[in-house]
Formats: C-alpha cells, sequence, structure tokens
C-alpha cells in the first residue's frame, strides 16, 4: 500500500507501508525523479527580519482548538533571531560549524555510554551537554517552542532536544548568564518553585550532584568552555492551556557560551528525566512534531498525548540501545536513488554488540551523516544520476554541489530511506538539495559520518509529520505534512 503526501505540485513524500513481518509485501512503484524549484529554494534564503511578537504571547496558543491542550507552535530559530543573518552564505557556515560540534559531542557521548549505567537506573549531568550548544547559536536551525515558566507563568523560549534528559532554563540571580530573547526566569517571581533538597530521589539521579546549604546543585561543563551551574527545582510549566506542576528543572544561575536566543532546553529523550518521561501516563509517553520547512513564514507543531498520534503514519519500530536510552534509535535498512536501492549492506546501520554504531533520529543535527562506506556509494549514485547538471566545488562539510544559477527547475532524482520491516520514505527534492548562497549553488546535504553512528538529522527532517509513540516503542513518518 503507498501512502503519498503532496507539499506542492512536482515534489512527493512517498511512504511505502510494511508495517510489520506478517504483512504481505506487494510490489510498489513510485517517482524516480522530482523537480527542483530552483527559484523558490533561492528565495528562500533572503530571510525577512524575525517578527517575534508573532510569537511571544503563550495565552494565544490553542485557544481555537480546546481539544488540542497540549499542542505548541514550533519556530525554526530565524524567527526570533534578535540578530539578523542576511547572508546565506554566513548563516550556512556559522550553522555547519556549530552542526560538526554537535555530531562530534554526540559521538563521544555514545562512546563513553559503556561506561555509563543501564536504563532508568540512574540520569547523567552531562545529558545536559552539547545539545545546548548547537541549539542555541545564533543561526543554527534548531527548533524552539514557546512555553510558561512559572507561577505565574513567564514566558520563554526554548529549544526542543530530542537527545537529552532534562528541562533547564536561566535562573536570576544571575551572576553569569549568555543573552537570550526573553527576561531570564526569577525563582523570587514564582509561587510554586520549590528547590530541591540534597536527600531527594531526584537529586540522587544526577550523577555527581553537589549540595550547598541543603539544596541539590549540579555543574555542567562542555568540550568548548561552555558550561551551566545552578539548582535543581521542581517548578510548574505551563503548555498553552495545559498546566503541569512539579517538573524537576535545572535552574542555572551561571552559565557561559554561545547560547545566545532561548531560555533553556526542553528535553524529549527517551529517560525519565525528560519532559516525556515526566509526563508518564498525562500523555502515554507519546508526542508529535512537525519542522517547518526553512524559509516559509509558517509555524510547525509539538503535540504531547496519545491523541496526537496520527492514523495512516507509515510506523518503524525503535531499536533499544541500553547503552544510550536517551535517544531514539530507528531500524534502517539502505538507502535510495531514483528508485533503485543503492547496494550497501544492511549491517554498516545497525547497532553493534557493544552499543555502537545505529541510526539515531535527532532534532539538534542538522545534516544527516551516514558511515564513510554508505556514504559513499549514496553520495556515487546520486552523482551517477545528475550527470547533466553543471558542477560546482564543495562547500563546508558538503563535497557534492552544483551550480544551478539560470534554472527554473532542474529534474532530480528521489532520494528514500528504506526502514527495517518495509516502509520507505522518499524525501522532497528541498530536504537533500539545499542552497548554500544566494547564487544559485546547492549542495547535497548529506556528509559521512566520522564514525559508525549514523544521524537522521533536522533537514531532512523538515516538513514530515514525525510521531514517537515510546510506549509501544515507534516512530511513525507522516501522513501530514507542515
Amino acid at each position: 500500500m503507498m501512502l503519498v503526501i503532496s507539499q506542492t505540485l512536482l515534489v512527493l513524500v512517498v511512504v511505502v507501508l510494511h508495517l510489520s513481518p506478517a504483512t504481505t509485501t506487494t510490489t510498489t512503484t513510485y517517482p524516480d525523479f522530482q523537480h527542483l524549484d530552483v527559484q523558490e529554494n533561492i528565495a528562500s534564503t533572503k530571510l525577512q527580519p524575525p517578527q517575534t511578537n508573532q510569537y511571544h504571547d503563550i495565552a494565544s496558543i490553542n485557544h481555537s482548538n480546546p481539544t488540542n491542550k497540549w499542542k505548541l507552535n514550533l519556530v525554526h530559530r530565524d524567527k526570533i533571531s534578535s540578530t539578523h543573518f542576511s547572508n546565506q552564505s554566513y548563516r550556512l557556515q556559522s550553522r555547519i560549524k556549530r552542526d560538526v560540534k554537535r555530531v562530534a559531542s554526540l559521538i563521544r557521548r555514545l562512546a563513553g555510554a559503556a561506561t555509563s549505567v543501564g536504563a532508568g537506573a540512574s540520569y547523567e549531568v552531562e545529558d545536559f551537554g552539547s545539545e545546548v550548544v548547537s541549539g542555541m547559536n545564533q543561526g543554527s536551525g534548531e527548533y524552539f517552542v514557546r512555553i510558561g515558566v512559572g507561577s505565574p507563568p513567564r514566558s520563554q523560549y526554548m529549544v526542543i532536544d530530542s537527545g537529552s534528559d532534562i528541562v533547564w532554563v536561566q535562573c536570576q540571580p544571575c551572576k553569569q548568564c549568555y543573552r537570550q530573547t526573553d527576561p531570564v526566569f526569577d525563582p523570587a517571581s514564582s509561587a510554586s518553585f520549590s528547590g530541591v533538597s540534597c536527600s531527594s530521589a531526584v537529586c540522587d539521579r544526577v550523577q555527581n550532584a553537589g549540595c550547598h546549604a541543603g539544596r541539590c546543585r549540579y555543574e555542567v561543563s562542555y568540550g568548548d568552555g561552555s558550561y551551566t551551574k545552578g539548582t535543581l527545582a521542581l517548578e510548574t510549566l505551563t503548555f498553552g492551556e495545559t498546566v503541569v506542576n512539579n517538573v524537576a528543572i535545572g535552574c542555572g544561575h551561571k552559565n557561559r557560551g554561545m547560547f545566545i536566543g532561548a531560555a533553556g532546553l526542553l528535553g524529549l529523550g527517551g529517560g525519565s528525566m525528560s519532559l516525556v518521561g515526566q509526563l508518564g501516563g498525562q500523555t502515554g509517553g507519546a508526542f508529535s512534531y512537525c519542522l517547518v520547512t526553512r524559509g516559509t513564514d509558517s509555524s510547525g507543531s509539538l503535540v504531547f498525548g496519545r491523541e496526537a498520534l496520527p492514523v495512516g503514519a507509515a510506523w518503524v519500530p525503535l531499536v533499544h540501545n541500553p547503552r544510550a536510552p536517551s535517544f531514539y534509535y530507528i531500524g534502517l535498512s539502505g538507502v535510495g536513488v531514483g528508485g533503485t536501492r543503492v547496494p550497501i549492506p544492511e549491517e554498516i546501520f545497525e547497532v553493534n554488540q557493544v552499543g555502537g554504531g545505529g541510526v539515531v533520529m535527532d532534532t539538534g543535527t542538522a545534516v544527516t551523516r551516514l558511515p564513510t562506506a554508505a556514504y559513499v556509494a549514496f553520495r556515487d549514485t546520486f552523482i551517477a544520476q545528475t550527470a547533466s547538471l553543471p558542477r560546482a566545488s564543495g562547500v563546508s562539510i558538503f563535497d557534492t554541489c552544483y551550480d544551478l544559477n539560470g534554472f527554473m527547475t532542474v529534474r532530480v532524482p528521489t532520494v528514500s530511506f528504506y526502514f527495517s520491516g518495509g516502509p520507505i520514505l522518499t524525501l522532497p527534492a528541498w530536504n537533500f538539495l539545499i542552497p548554500v548562497d544566494e547564487m544559485g549553488t546547492f549542495c547535497f546535504a548529506f556528509a559521512p559520518s566520522p564514525s559508525g553512528l549514523s544521524i537522521i538529522g533536522n533537514i531532512q527532517q523538515e516538513g514530515i509529520q514525525i510521531s514517537v509513540d515510546g510506549a509501544n516503542g515507534f516512530v511513525g513518518f507522516g501522513p501530514n505534512v507542515c
């Protein structure tokens, strides 16, 4: 059975459904090429100055739809950036530099996972880490939601992070804080703020936690010299019209680094200390998000609860990696170009016996990474099928680029992910061939991984509804777009 999601006239998202080994396999066909609107994509690089007032009122969220009380607007970083990067090349370079750091940090975290305890047994303070750096840097490609912190609620922008198990915000008194869009949260002005004692179970779950004046303290350092230090607390968070009491958060009083823009981080990882884990039975361990396509004026969405799980999605089983329980691993069996599967051994995408390798879905990484051998075969197949397009020099981490200056549209082969169990996700052209400047240079938006880890990044996720059913162990793609 085939599900076709139309986004524009010439772009298709195709999902071939085969939900279980027991399902009868049917032969399906889908387009082996599509058209990329070159001029539309170049126009999307010329950003208008952000209009932050459009997103600042949390009380306006969901009033028109009271049945969707867990739904939040999800906006691209450029929408709220106080510094407007008008040059696409500069924005891209900044984004990629941070993306490289993000990937390197993920690999370090996962490489060190062998020394950590099993899933659910403890909460490691390092989980605050690298996601924050990537997520809040000026010009990054991260996605933000707006929530209320405290009582009465103070509106704050938060980076969503599918690979972290913590919620934290900058707090007054602020001995040292980075610049953020909203006033720094002041716990003294909140009637619901409650510090966590050193003897509490929450403090016990933070590895290497400190204690000062009876209060549980944390300190997190990063490889580039950035850090956050503060206290743990229980606080009330407001999501649109929904109020959640006693959420464990980090309250950072001393923070250093390039964390520009957002007030903190909203961890959506698979561990018990993430927001999803803490909400537990209230949302059934489920959430759905849609990352709005770059260069559009619309906003995406983040919705919690089992009601958010759509009918008609293509469901892919989550792969449990006990050495990295925070991350959402999925089974990827291969990739395709032009309707043909690239000959790559499936085991190159599998989690190995020591917890290495595998494929992670990550909102904090921009560019999808594949193990070098898989990437080279994938890239070479794409090059062979785009021989008629004029080539350009490589840009940054992208080694396959094209000079499309003067073209209105170009015909390109489809690019597909083949998931374990049968589903095939065919990407819109703008999710794999992206403009890197305003002059018509486009690059193949994939890169080799410096390790065996594969990461499906947010560029490839944009515009497609993605649902996580953590309780039952599935990730869904489609059927909706944004």
